[in-house]
């Protein structure tokens, strides 16, 4: 309180010429110097608010020895803001280099502590929360149907993604109260690395063909959020079952140098301090086999091979660390998906045969779709792709959708509905798109005068497929079934005499010595 009130610049208490205010900055550097050391490094700060609360005292201190000296509140609100943050950074640049020494107490190559579980929230299809120090990050995972792929227009045509990933960055992730405002670049931009990180991991449609979208909520931030977000994704895809090749982890790598890289060294899992001030931040993804992404983002005129080659070298063994605390947590992809996630059957069919499923205008596959509840994707190769909640209802249509694409043989017996009855014979519904024809003659092992007094419409009998001619008509019988032994029992609709001709009295053989057929013909179907 003291000290923002000294901080009140009153006009006659500014510094008067140039060579004034050249004069307080040498001043207070040399002061500076003597006195950040033991105020920085006088114990280990554990914590962002800590090293803030550090930062802050020595403002303090610097405000209250120029107050003893009889400097004017400009003059002092002029020096602290000039030098303060610009030589805690350059005190911290020298503990680095010169002792080896990190403002919280760590080793260069040592990461903070790490913290991983999975299945936080039972509803949803897959969750993870990873720690890393103060950083945490919670990941959802939610799983849909091929059809609900993101849609992209390009410099390069249309194309659609099946794995996104959406990082949000809340006010209240830095301890601010603020509202919250639309995606900005740098959540797309950390959003878009993490998800660059897991893409070779994720499986191809044809192993796992849903539409997986995990959202990654930053609950606490002080470095390197992106990475803890890789991490926390790799999590929440095995806990929701996502057969992944190999988890994939990240960490952010930084530098400590002088201004012409005659000195320096390579920082493991950066944080505030070191983040913001430092000499780059290099941040690396991968898997036990290898590295998946990186991103580098220098503050100096360049880095050298050298530099590359450090970094990669701690990155490494810091992927390893994490990657066993990944494994230890969950040490693969659960065999299951949660009993809420949606499932899945997917199949080839005929190309030719798509057609047939999806019927005049739609007609067939939206009959399947509101019969059964479910989303039915069909790609241009064949591929089926059935998805529903129900697994049951899923079965059902998958069992409808085969049934319009099956090739039939002959020999092949199909119990079928009766659909339509004639003089000569009935009508077979074999599945949604083929029917059969019985002739009358192939109805029973007698004589059958009438096919309507032997079945009706509706009656479900069983069938064998006699003979498929060239224009893929199907013709069926019903003898020698057992199934239909219950029909024959009392010779039901069977004929009492030799039937006559229609018309009364004999008809004379047509010309060439072969009888006419005075029945209908068969109609074409």
């Amino acid at each position: 309180k003291e000290f923002r009130k000294r901080q009140v610049l009153k006009s006659e208490d500014e510094l008067k010429t140039e060579q004034e205010k050249k004069d307080l900055l040498e001043y207070c550097s040399g002061w500076l110097k003597e006195n950040i050391r033991n105020t920085l490094f006088d114990k280990e700060y554990y914590t962002k608010g800590e090293r803030k609360g550090a930062v802050v005292a020595i403002k303090e201190q610097l405000d209250a020895h120029l107050f003893e000296k009889g400097y004017a509140p400009a003059s002092r609100a002029y020096a602290v803001k000039s030098l303060v943050e610009k030589a805690v950074d350059e005190e911290i640049t020298r503990a680095l280099l010169e002792e080896g020494r990190r403002v919280d107490g760590r080793p260069l190559d040592q990461i903070r502590e790490l913290n991983a579980e999975v299945a936080l929230i039972p509803r949803d299809h897959g969750t993870s929360l990873f720690s890393r120090g103060e950083t945490q990050v919670m990941s959802i995972v939610t799983l849909g149907a091929p059809g609900m792929e993101q849609t992209l227009e390009g410099m390069e045509g249309q194309s659609k993604k099946r794995y996104m990933h959406h990082y949000n960055f809340p006010p209240y992730s830095v301890g601010e109260a603020a509202p919250l405002r639309g995606t900005g670049r740098r959540e797309i931009g950390h959003g878009a690395l993490a998800e660059k990180a897991l893409m070779p991991v994720i499986p191809t449609r044809e192993d796992f063909p849903y539409t997986v979208r995990v959202v990654s909520e930053t609950l606490g931030s002080n470095g390197s959020s992106s990475m803890a977000s890789t991490c926390a994704s790799t999590l929440a895809l095995m806990d929701a079952g996502v057969p992944i090749k190999r988890p994939v982890v990240g960490v952010a790598m930084g530098l400590a140098s002088y201004p012409d890289l005659s000195k320096w060294k390579v920082l493991t899992d950066i944080q505030d301090l070191e983040d913001g001030n430092g000499g780059m931040d290099f941040k690396i993804t991968g898997t036990s086999a290898g590295l998946t992404a990186i991103q580098l983002d220098t503050k100096t005129d360049g880095i050298t091979t050298e530099i590359i080659e450090q970094t990669f070298k701690q990155g490494r063994e810091a992927l390893n660390q994490i990657l066993k605390v990944i494994t230890d947590a969950i040490p693969a992809p659960r065999a299951e998906l949660s009993p809420y996630a949606p499932r899945i059957i997917s199949f080839y069919v005929n190309p030719e045969k798509i057609g047939a499923i999806i019927g005049p205008g739609g007609k067939v596959i939206n009959k399947i779709i509101e019969e059964t509840g479910v989303s039915i994707d069909i790609e241009d190769d064949g591929l089926v792709m059935v998805c529903g909640v129900d697994k049951e209802k899923v079965d059902e249509a998958v069992g409808k959708v085969k049934e319009i694409v099956h090739v039939f043989e002959v020999g092949e017996i199909i119990a079928g509905k009766v659909v339509r009855i004639l003089d000569f014979g009935a009508f077979v519904q074999l599945n949604a798109s083929q029917d059969g024809m019985v002739h009358v003659s192939e109805l029973a092992p007698y004589r059958v005068e009438k096919p309507s007094d032997f079945l009706e419409i509706g009656d479900i009998v069983t069938v064998r497929i006699k003979e498929i001619d060239d224009q893929g008509r199907v013709n069926l019988t019903m003898k020698n079934l057992l199934e239909n032994e219950a029909l024959w029992k009392d010779e039901k609709g069977k004929s009492t005499g030799e039937s006559r001709p229609a018309g009364g009295g004999f008809r004379r053989p047509a010309p060439g010595g072969r009888p006419s057929s005075n029945g209908p013909r068969r109609p074409r179907f």
